[in-house]
């Protein structure tokens, strides 16, 4: 096993996650630590990492925990199943698009509220100038 191993902390540093949030993907099942350590702590690898990267980015796009471990079931099973038989790929590959898809809509809808939000700014901008005293 060449694979550096990492304690907790320096995952929840990487990934910007927090201990707790690490432990309850643990919980339910999202992330596995790959090792423990002889006195018991959680080891993670850099594939670890990714997986809970992939997590992380899933999370704000307002993904559930069940879609979350169904994406990362198809990607574990066409990245590490040689057997696969085309019609079991084809649905896999099916199942990865649709996450896609709705990640791109979704991507599509945050950038409109994004724009929405950075228009309000400007307005109470352009409003604390106008009725700024002459000066300040």
């Amino acid at each position: 096993m060449d694979e550096k191993h990492m304690q907790i902390g320096e995952v929840a540093a990487r990934t910007e996650l927090s201990l707790r949030t690490i432990r309850h993907y643990e919980e339910t099942g999202l992330v596995v630590p790959s090792a423990r350590s002889q006195g018991g702590f959680r080891l993670y690898t850099e594939t670890d990492v990714a997986r809970l990267m992939v997590i992380r980015r899933m999370k704000p796009l307002g993904f559930t925990l069940d879609q979350m471990r169904d994406l990362l079931d198809a990607t574990d099973r066409l990245d590490n199943d040689p057997g696969l038989d085309t019609g079991e790929r084809e649905a896999l590959l099916k199942c990865v698009r649709g996450y896609e898809q709705a990640a791109t809509e979704q991507v599509d809808k945050l950038r409109i509220q994004l724009a929405r939000a950075e228009d309000f700014a400007e307005t109470l901008r352009a409003r604390l100038h106008q009725a700024a005293p002459a000066g300040s």
